[in-house]
Order: structure tokens, then C-alpha cells, then sequence
């Protein structure tokens, strides 16, 4: 039974061994993955502090090229509102020249109206010559702003006729445009 008993005993050695390496086994994976664990969390908290970065920086880029862009829509405005300016002026004047022009011709044939159709028709003629370069006048003595500010009175008080009249104008270009190309 000595005999055994060595044997037994190295036997309950390894076997305590055995039992012992799977729990150390254990221990020590559990620790690594929790080492793991902690430097993937390390690793995502670090890679979102560099995203927040870059978006605040791509946040501050685009806050940049959209001042910069009101500011040069701001400048293109200011262009247009000017060139607007200067062309109104411009077909104020020239609309005035035409008018005026239309009341010298139309008072000079009045002479020519007298002896075809009578005296009568003559002075009606005189009256709207007159009449037509008055209106010249007083298109002249008006700024732009006056006359914007008198159509836009105008469109107030009546709107249908407004819409009336822009809609003969606009017949009237559109038939103009298309006897040109013909």
C-alpha cells in the first residue's frame, strides 16, 4: 500500500495542477479582456474627441465661405440696385425726349390737320400736343423714386386696372417681338 500511495499522491497532484491552471487560465483572460475592454473604450473616447474636432473645424470653414458668400451677394446687390438705378434713369430721360418729341410733332402737323380735316380737329390736336409735353415735364421734374412711388399709389387704388394695363403692355412687346423675328 506505500506503493499507492506515492502514486495517489503524485496523481492528486496533478490533478489539484490540472484544477488550478484552468482558474489562473481564467483570471488571467478575464484580465486581458478587461484591459482590452478599457483600451477600446480609451480608443473610441479618443477618436470622438478628433471628430468633434475636425467638425467644429469643418463647422467653422463652412460659417466662413457663408459670410463670405452674404457678403459678396450683399456687394452683388448693391451692383445691381445701382445698374438698376442708372437704367431707370436712363428710360426716364429717354421716355421724356420721346414724349416731347411726339408733343413738338404732333403740335406741328396741327396746321396740316387744320387744313384737311378743319380747325376744329386742329385744335384738338394743339391741346393734345400740349398736352403731351406737359406730361413730358412733369416726367422730367420727377425723380425715379417719385415715380416708382406714384405707381405703386396707382396699383394700390387699382389694382385690376393696374393688371389691365400690364397685361395690353405686355401684349403689345410680345406682338413687337414677334412681327421683328417674322
Amino acid at each position: 500500500m506505500a506503493d499507492s500511495s506515492p502514486q495517489k499522491s503524485t496523481r492528486s497532484t496533478k490533478a489539484e495542477a490540472t484544477e488550478s491552471a484552468p482558474v489562473d487560465n481564467r483570471a488571467e483572460a478575464k484580465s486581458k479582456f478587461t484591459s482590452a475592454l478599457e483600451e477600446a473604450k480609451a480608443g473610441v473616447a479618443a477618436l470622438g474627441r478628433e471628430a468633434h474636432t475636425q467638425a467644429d473645424t469643418l463647422k467653422e470653414k463652412a460659417m466662413n465661405k457663408q459670410a463670405n458668400w452674404q457678403t459678396e451677394a450683399k456687394a452683388y446687390g448693391e451692383q445691381a440696385k445701382a445698374k438698376v438705378g442708372e437704367l431707370a434713369h436712363d428710360g426716364k430721360a429717354k421716355t421724356s425726349e420721346a414724349l416731347t418729341a411726339l408733343g413738338k410733332a404732333v403740335t406741328d402737323n396741327a396746321a396740316v390737320i387744320d387744313d384737311k380735316l378743319g380747325e376744329k380737329y386742329g385744335d384738338y390736336a394743339r391741346s393734345a400736343g400740349r398736352s403731351i409735353q406737359e406730361t413730358a415735364a412733369k416726367l422730367d421734374a420727377k425723380s425715379v423714386d417719385e415715380l416708382g412711388e406714384e405707381a405703386r399709389e396707382f396699383v394700390r387704388k387699382s389694382p385690376g386696372l393696374a393688371v389691365g394695363l400690364a397685361a395690353v403692355a405686355g401684349f403689345m412687346v410680345a406682338r413687337m417681338f414677334k412681327g421683328s423675328k417674322d
